[in-house]
C-alpha cells in the first residue's frame, strides 16, 4: 500500500485531496499544526467509511515536528511514497509591492517557502525508499512571472498579493531545481495550481473543491511516463494543462 503525507490537511484542498486519495486505496497521514484537529478529521473520515487514514502533527514552521513526523511514518512505514506540500498561507491581504513590510513578505515565506524546504528535505530519504516516489508542490498561477507580467492575461490587473504570488514564485524555483538534482532518480516533482477554490483561504469563492482536489491527486500518481519539473493548471490551460514558469 502506497503511503503519502499532506501537509495542511485537516480542511480545505488539503482534505479533499486525502478523501481522494483514500478511495484510491492509499495510505494518507493527515498533517496538522493542532493534532487534536486532525484526530477530530480523522473520526469523521473514518465514520464516513475511509480507511487508512491518520492524523500527524506537522507544522511547517517548526523542525521539531516535522523530524517527529519523520520519525513516525519511518517506524510505521519504512517509506514515504508521495509528499504533497500544501500547508501555505496569504498573509494580509491586500499587498502590494510599494508599501508592504518586510514582516510581511518574513512571515509569507516562512510557510509557503522555507516550510516546503524543510519539509521535502526532511522526508527525501524516506522518499528515495519508494519505487515510483512523487512530490506535489501546491502553487497557484499568480505565482507564474510570465503570465503575471503579461498585459493580456486576465488577472494582470489583479494585483493584491504582492507576497503571496512572490512567495509561490520562489516555491517554484525550488522545485526546479530539486527536479533538475533529482533527475536521474524515479522521483518527479511539479509545481501545480489546484485553480480558485471555494474554502476559507478564498473566502469560499471559487470553483469547487473535488475538482481542486482532482487536479493535486493527478500529479500524486503519475506514471514512470508521467513530467517532472513541471507547473501546471488546468484551470488557466484546460488543453494541456502546462503553464509557463
Amino acid at each position: 500500500m502506497r503511503t503519502v503525507l499532506i501537509t495542511g490537511a485537516n480542511k480545505g484542498i488539503g482534505l479533499e485531496t486525502a478523501k481522494q486519495l483514500l478511495q484510491k486505496g492509499l495510505f494518507v497521514y493527515l498533517g496538522s499544526r493542532d493534532i487534536e484537529k486532525g484526530r477530530k478529521v480523522v473520526k469523521e473520515l473514518t465514520d464516513q467509511g475511509f480507511e487508512h487514514a491518520k492524523a500527524i502533527e506537522i507544522d511547517v514552521t517548526e523542525p521539531g515536528t516535522i523530524h517527529a513526523a519523520r520519525e513516525q511514518i519511518e517506524r510505521e512505514q519504512g517509506r514515504l511514497d508521495i509528499l504533497v506540500n500544501n500547508a501555505g498561507i496569504s498573509g494580509t491581504i491586500p499587498q502590494n509591492a510599494r508599501g508592504t513590510g518586510v514582516n510581511e513578505f518574513k512571515s509569507v515565506m516562512e510557510v509557503n517557502l522555507y516550510g516546503v524546504v524543510r519539509v521535502t528535505q526532511a522526508f527525501l530519504d524516506l522518499l528515495l525508499k519508494s519505487e515510483e516516489p512523487r512530490i506535489v508542490n501546491v502553487s497557484t498561477s499568480v505565482g507564474s512571472l510570465s503570465l503575471q507580467s503579461n498585459p493580456g492575461w486576465p488577472a494582470y490587473d489583479y494585483a493584491k498579493y504582492a507576497v503571496y504570488a512572490s512567495s509561490k514564485s520562489a516555491m517554484n524555483m525550488y522545485t526546479v531545481h530539486l527536479a533538475y538534482e533529482l533527475r536521474n532518480t524515479n522521483l518527479k516533482i511539479n509545481a501545480v495550481c489546484p485553480g480558485y477554490t471555494k474554502t476559507d483561504f478564498t473566502g469560499h469563492v471559487g470553483g469547487e473543491v473535488e475538482m481542486a482536489g482532482n487536479r493535486i491527486v493527478k500529479y500524486a500518481l503519475l506514471d514512470q511516463n508521467g513530467p517532472t519539473g513541471c507547473f501546471f493548471s488546468e484551470e488557466t490551460n484546460p488543453e494541456t494543462g502546462e503553464i509557463p514558469w
